[in-house]
């Protein structure tokens, strides 16, 4: 990396694969513009956008930096922001950001930012960090450095970022980090939406098919009507509780998506924590999205198919509304273990990005292919 000349400042967004990239590719088209708005004196900005698995192999933020500050050092970048959706750890506590303005750098964990509005944060937070590093430190009378606007750019009331010391063998000056349960909670939350749970249902169209076509089957069975009838509204919820806890032990299980660290420091176990929380939460969305489908599916095939004679003559009571509602609700139940049988036949690659563990095992992967090639 050179010194930035006066009118023009090159950044570099260096961002790991999936989400990051989007993410880097979306802002990449406004923020030259919003750069120059906000720094004045005539600057100009390029944005130049690096997808690459920059964190395969470690998740250590010093090591993050020293391999961020490698990759720039023979290119023509005069600020480099690096984006990943891996949740960083500093002593005990969430990484919001590692900043250098020696070297002219930033490295900034995405799931830190939380799970929602996580376009707009990341915008923001990378324009205080472009406009830290690129301009001159000196404060302001009476106001905060440049670059301590970035905390207040990402900052929430309820899950408060905070400056983190940092050591003096580290190329980091500037630390932000956030911890407790709240901090846990914003992270957490950051990296469900990193593993972007909408897509599971598509990538689950082998169960799906299996599930829609129990529902069908069960529709007309009159033994599922007396079952249906009979059941109380807590035993409904016990069933649907227990076929969605099936439906995802199985994916999880089947995928072989849960997370054991090879080490025992407390960082590590903590990171798998995390890991397979945000594993079960974003299966468990894409399994209840199902699960609402296969209801309704099953409400508008009952009001298609059932007879009100048929009906009651089978369980000795009148065909209500009430009736098409219950009977849809544990067709939903039977029909989603159904779908937990067929999802055997689906693709690992259905399900696996629905983990960090095996986005990290793919990145590593991708690596060393290009290694090899």
């Amino acid at each position: 990396m050179h010194a930035s000349s006066q009118s023009l400042t090159v950044v570099a967004l260096l961002a790991d694969p999936d989400a990051p990239t989007e993410i880097a590719k979306r802002m990449a088209r406004t923020l030259p513009a919003r750069l120059a708005d906000r720094s004045g004196q005539g600057r100009r900005f390029h944005i130049e956008v690096i997808s690459e698995p920059f964190t395969s192999g470690t998740e250590d933020p010093p090591a993050l930096m020293r391999r961020i500050i490698d990759r720039g050092s023979g290119e023509n970048w005069d600020v480099v922001v690096a984006l990943t959706d891996l949740p960083l750890h500093s002593h005990g506590r969430k990484l919001v950001a590692n900043m250098s303005h020696e070297h002219g750098l930033a490295l900034l964990s995405l799931p830190s930012l939380g799970g929602f509005r996580l376009q707009t944060r990341a915008r923001r937070a990378v324009e205080e960090a472009v406009l830290g590093l690129a301009g001159p430190q000196p404060t302001e009378p009476g106001g905060p450095p440049r670059s301590q606007l970035l905390l207040k750019s990402v900052d929430g009331p309820l899950t408060p970022i905070r400056p983190s010391p940092v050591g003096k063998e580290e190329s980091t000056d500037l630390r932000y980090v956030i911890s407790g349960p709240r901090g846990y909670l914003r992270v957490l939350l950051g990296m469900v939406r990193a593993n972007r749970p909408w897509r599971l249902v598509p990538g689950l169209s082998k169960a799906l098919a299996a599930a829609l076509a129990t529902g069908a089957v069960a529709t007309v069975n009159s033994t599922v009507w007396s079952l249906a009838d009979s059941l109380s509204v807590p035993r409904l919820v016990i069933a649907s509780v227990g076929s969605v806890a099936l439906m995802i032990g199985w994916l999880i299980v089947d995928a072989q998506l849960w997370h054991r660290s090879a080490q025992s420091s407390p960082e590590a176990r903590q990171r798998a924590r995390l890991y397979n929380v945000s594993t079960v939460v974003t299966v468990g969305i894409g399994v209840l999205v199902c699960y609402v489908g296969l209801m309704v599916i099953n409400f508008v095939w009952a009001l298609f198919i059932l007879n009100d004679q048929v009906f009651a003559s089978m369980t000795r009571n009148p065909l209500s509304a009430t009736d098409y509602w219950t009977l849809s609700w544990f067709v939903a139940s039977t029909a989603t273990v159904g779908g937990a049988l067929g999802s055997g036949l689906e693709s690992d690659d259905a399900i696996r990005a629905a983990a960090y563990s095996k986005r990290e095992q793919e990145r590593r992967h991708m690596l060393q292919d290009e290694h090899v090639g």
